[in-house]
This record gives structure tokens, sequence and C-alpha cells, in this order.
């Protein structure tokens, strides 16, 4: 009787061995397939990454403004960056829609505003080394 018994164990953990590579065969496959779906996903989130990133950058006219401050030596006035860009400066009322677009990139950190209303480069480290995102558009749409 005790013979009888000890091969029921032993078919039975041969019969549990068995299930156990089975198992392990697939749980390979399980895990590489889903290392695949983890790289299907990265790759379908690069488009939408790149959206972003587009739309977190500003407008032509805005990256324009910076690369203007930026060159500078020095803090710049609104002419200034106006007469660089081709703008009539001579009439005071022509300078504001620049002013209102220098003045936004100053409220959300591209530029520093100075007091006396000269506007100076911020540099990257200073806005915490990227770019934030922000709504492009005013209200009337520029």
């Amino acid at each position: 009787m005790a013979m009888l018994e000890l091969e029921r164990i032993t078919a039975r953990r041969n019969e549990l061995d068995t299930l156990a590579e089975e198992l392990a065969k697939q749980l390979t496959e399980v895990q590489a397939e889903r290392e695949e779906l983890v790289i299907a996903e990265r790759v379908l989130h690069r488009p939408a990454e790149q959206h972003r990133a587009v739309a977190a950058a500003p407008p032509a006219d805005y990256r324009k403004i910076l690369a203007i401050v930026r060159a500078a030596d020095g803090p710049v006035q609104v002419r200034a960056v106006g007469e660089e860009l081709g703008l009539e400066v001579t009439a005071r009322g022509k300078l504001q829609p620049l002013r209102a677009k220098m003045t936004k990139l100053a409220d959300r950190g591209r530029l520093h505003k100075r007091p006396d209303g000269r506007y100076a480069a911020r540099s990257r480290a200073k806005r915490g080394g990227r770019p934030t995102r922000h709504n492009w558009r005013s209200p009337d749409g520029s």
C-alpha cells in the first residue's frame, strides 16, 4: 500500500512539473507580448507628445520677439524690437500690439519686464529649464 501511495505521489509530482513548465512557457510568452505592447504604446504617444510640444511653443511672431530680445546685448525697449521687426515706430499707438505681446511674454516668464519699461531675456534655468504650456491665443485672437 505504501508503494501505491508513493507511485501516486510521484505521478502527481510529474503532472505538476509538466504543468509548471507549461505555465513558465506561457508566462514568458505573456511577458514578451506585454513588452511589445508597452513599446507600441510609447510609439502611439509620441505624436501626441509632439503635438503638445508644438502647442506649448509660442506662435512665430512671439518667437521672433524672443529671438530679438535674446540677441540684444542687454534690456531693450519696445521701440527697438519694433524697429527690428520692421514696424512703424514713429506713432506710439502702432507699438501697442507689440507691447501687449511683450507683456504677455513677461507674464508667462519668457521675458523680464524691468521697472524702466525695458525687457530682458530670461534664462531657461530661471524658468525651470523648460518652457511652460500656455494657450497663446489672446481674447482678440492674436
